[in-house]
């Protein structure tokens, strides 16, 4: 069984290639048909520190998608592509949902995510059985990660640094303003972890003023319309960006203009969206500091180094789980094999058993079930050992399961799905 990856992330890859990669939930659909031009079956993966495209055919297939897909020169990106095949893929993927291959190591987010993916190719009609059970088994190995080890105890998240990012730019968080601009997960955690550090007032902006209301409403914060932010930037002392938006939401002639009403004042810009909900040349002004994703490194390193104890813990999770996949995957190549071996068992048994109860005398109901059994048992007896040899051999040596269908000439059938 083969499968291929095809990725870019935060570590091939700088924000502003990885922003033009991003596919958003409510793109995924169109991204997932583009994909069906080029390959049957596939799932993407797409975070803000990475975008990624498993399938099971050759990577010519997701090249091309990708060179559909954005809208750049092939080499502008290609560089920062990697490839993966088979079990690397495998293990790359269970890292991933595990947290071991996040910009912040133990994130939560990553999980989540990744059953998003899966969901929506579902929806698609783009997964195959062996596609479903990998993401399955990688879903399960990251939970197992976190149930078994401690590597997401007191976890930090890429919006709490962002917090963390801020108070070490404007040193006490007290008496200071917030402004968050995106009212979703990320947004609910910048203004959780504002809060539990003290910061004076949250305001909360998203294009839904009830999302941004409820999400207010739970912190003591305070809600504004995207269309009214410019007030807010007046006077606020942080600015955290992670919304979900096709275009910038700050240019450089509107922080300008706030700018104009706050001289002496800086403004501390921290942008975790991905794409990109700041312009870059916003950090051209003067006393405006702009911080992106990719900035937050520097502490996501010390978390890690912390970490590395649990990750080793959670690399043995990984291969178990990688085992206990490569036994389904060999159940599974052998299995239209073995399920006409049986059936073709089967067969012969109920004709025997057919002619049987004819010559016989009237039997009971119990009797009957007697015979029944009997015979079903013999049936199981006989195939038990060629069937398990069959498993624990077939997939090494395909001659097997090919002898094994002329000697009893079985009618094989192909199971995908």
């Amino acid at each position: 069984m083969s499968f291929i990856l095809v990725g870019i992330n935060h570590q091939t890859a700088p924000i502003d290639v990885r922003e033009k990669v991003a596919i958003s939930a409510d793109k995924m659909g169109g991204a997932l048909e583009l994909l069906r031009a080029h390959v049957s079956y596939g799932v993407i993966v797409s975070t803000c520190n990475r975008t990624e495209i498993y399938t099971g055919s050759s990577e010519s297939a997701s090249f091309k998608f990708l060179q559909s897909h954005l809208e750049m020169p092939e080499d502008d990106w290609l560089q920062h592509t990697y490839i993966m095949r088979d079990e690397a893929a495998v293990q790359h993927l269970f890292r991933v949902a595990s947290g071991l291959e996040s910009m912040i190591v133990g994130e939560y987010e990553v999980l989540g995510q990744m059953g998003q993916a899966l969901e929506a190719a579902e929806k698609a009609g783009m997964v195959d059985l062996p596609l479903r059970v990998l993401f399955q088994s990688a879903i399960r190995t990251g939970r197992r990660v976190r149930e078994e080890t401690e590597i997401s105890r007191n976890a930090l998240s890429v919006s709490s640094v962002a917090v963390d990012l801020a108070a070490r730019a404007v040193g006490r968080l007290e008496g200071c303003t917030l402004l968050v601009v995106g009212a979703g997960e990320a947004g609910r955690l910048v203004a959780k972890a504002a809060r539990e550090r003290g910061i004076g007032k949250i305001v909360v902006a998203s294009r839904t003023q009830a999302r941004a209301a409820a999400l207010a409403a739970t912190l003591g914060g305070l809600p504004v319309s995207m269309s009214k932010i410019d007030e807010t930037l007046h006077t606020c002392h942080i600015v955290v960006t992670c919304a979900d938006a096709p275009r910038r939401l700050l240019d450089v002639g509107r922080v300008k203009e706030a700018m104009t009403k706050r001289p002496g004042l800086p403004l501390v810009l921290i942008d975790i969206a991905v794409p990109r909900n700041v312009a870059p040349a916003v950090s051209q002004l003067d006393n405006v500091f702009l911080y992106n994703i990719d900035d937050l490194t520097h502490i996501a390193e010390a978390n890690r180094r912390q970490r590395e104890g649990e990750m080793q813990k959670a690399a043995r999770i990984i291969a178990a789980e990688l085992a206990r996949l490569a036994e389904w995957q060999q159940e599974l190549k052998v299995r239209p094999v073995v399920t006409a071996l049986m059936k073709r068992a089967e067969d012969i048994r109920q004709q025997q058993l057919t002619k049987t109860l004819k010559r016989l005398r009237p039997l009971s109901v119990e009797e009957q079930e007697d015979l029944e059994a009997m015979t079903r048992s013999i049936v199981t007896k006989i195939l038990n050992g060629p069937i398990q040899y069959l498993k624990d051999n077939g997939h090494s040596n395909g001659h097997y399961a090919e002898m094994l269908g002329e000697l009893f000439r079985l009618e094989i059938a192909d199971d995908k799905n």
